[in-house]
């Protein structure tokens, strides 16, 4: 059976002059003995690699970074400082977005659910929104009263038909998509004619985000050619295109084989909007909205063995970490994972193990079926490609949430403390 861990020169980037086990044990003495890494170099080069892959193809490109995937303040603040927009689905989000000092006008608000209090304050801020549902409209056409002498703008999000040969990629099977205003509908006639004749109202852009389970080029080719034709075959003066987000960053060989890389999702897309806007000057904005090809490769989760039993003929090695911190779905793939040892000195007897978490719940398995010498208590195993969903659905469930240590080339700081018990149970939440 071939070993699923990775080499140790995937790991360069945390090691110094000390052995990298010395240094662990130096974070695990001010953090505790699990932690998060978060590599900043890492997210830079990200954000360059996805700017230049678009914008030497479509010069009017702009990035509006996923904050549901991972809303770390300081993650969300350095990609601002590199020109992204924030692009939130909820007023909590859009909040943080004005407390680290991103500019109203560079926030996108999307999302299912607004209020008419959301939509009024985002109008008010003249920030990009896409609307996503009939009832939304009606708030958009109550602050247009209210505001008669004010030029609205808003997007629309479209739901449509992105099926090849019949066959639904939406992920889980689906076969439509719950978001969006339905383009097949026979009352969208209807409404489109109605908010063309709001006097004072823009349907500034169309978005199209819908999530797939390939993630294929050929799903971002086709929302990205259905949003033209339909602001072609509406006349409408679109300041943007917005084709959402989704799409593969540089995923590990071991979870995706062959996932497309970005210049092939730039050159698809970017071909079609040059030629259906082949006037530079009057080209629309072109916006794509990444999660995971941002972050996810830009964390590692430590976690240090506290454990190791048999039962039967199975191993298990118990580390100060769950299912929950790297692998919030749950899903059965092992990610790429590295053990740092505390004895170097390699015996060979290789076993199969299953790595397993802190948590009462059968399921909390981090790896799975794992074929290595089997790790001895102390040691710790680092997990990468953790950066997405898990800050954010990483629950308050039996332990208090990890530190998160940043790396900036040689200088290492916390980003994220570790949980106490007093933030934990918030007194100005819970009565006692």
């Amino acid at each position: 059976m071939k070993s699923l861990l990775v080499s140790k020169e995937h790991y360069d980037h945390i090691e110094t002059e000390e052995p990298a086990y010395k240094k662990m044990a130096k974070l695990e003495e001010e953090y505790g003995s699990s932690f998060y890494l978060f590599n900043l170099e890492k997210l830079r080069e990200n954000y360059r690699k996805i700017n230049y892959a678009f914008q030497s193809r479509y010069n009017k490109f702009i990035i509006g970074y996923s904050y549901k995937t991972n809303y770390l303040p300081y993650l969300c603040k350095e990609l601002s400082k590199l020109g992204a927009y924030a692009e939130v689905v909820s007023r909590l989000e859009y909040d943080l977005a004005i407390k680290i000092g991103v500019e109203p006008n560079k926030i996108i608000f999307n999302g299912p659910l607004k209020t008419e209090e959301d939509i009024f304050y985002t109008l008010n801020n003249k920030s990009l929104i896409n609307i996503d549902s009939h009832y939304e409209i009606e708030f958009v056409k109550n602050y247009c009263k209210e505001n008669p002498c004010e030029q609205v703008k808003i997007g629309l999000r479209l739901n449509f038909d992105i099926s090849e040969n019949g066959i639904s990629p939406l992920v889980e099977g689906n076969e439509v998509s719950r978001f969006g205003i339905c383009v097949t509908n026979s009352d969208f006639n209807n409404l489109m004619n109605e908010l063309k004749n709001i006097h004072n109202l823009k349907i500034a852009g169309l978005h199209g985000h819908f999530s797939t389970s390939r993630r294929k080029v050929s799903s971002y080719s086709k929302i990205a050619k259905t949003l033209c034709d339909i602001a072609k075959g509406y006349s409408l003066d679109v300041e943007y295109i917005d084709i959402g987000g989704g799409i593969f960053g540089e995923v590990p060989k071991s979870l995706i084989d062959h996932a497309p890389t970005f210049d092939e999702y730039a050159e698809a897309v970017c071909s079609i909007m040059n030629e259906e806007f082949p006037n530079s000057d009057e080209q629309p904005a072109l916006i794509l909205e990444p999660g995971i090809a941002m972050v996810a490769n830009t964390f590692s989760f430590v976690a240090k063995v506290i454990g190791v039993k048999t039962i039967k003929d199975n191993h298990f090695v118990l580390v100060d970490g769950s299912v929950h911190n790297i692998k919030p779905t749950m899903h059965k793939k092992n990610l790429p994972m590295r053990i740092l040892r505390q004895n170097e000195e390699n015996s060979n007897k290789q076993r199969n193990f299953h790595v397993v978490g802190y948590t009462c719940l059968e399921k909390d398995y981090l790896a799975r079926d794992l074929y290595e010498e089997i790790p001895a208590i102390n040691d710790y195993m680092i997990f990468e490609n953790v950066g997405a969903y898990t800050i954010v659905f990483n629950p308050q469930f039996i332990r208090e949430r990890p530190a998160i240590v940043a790396q900036d080339k040689d200088e290492m700081f916390v980003v994220r403390k570790k949980e106490t018990i007093t933030q934990f149970f918030n007194e100005d939440l819970y009565c006692f």
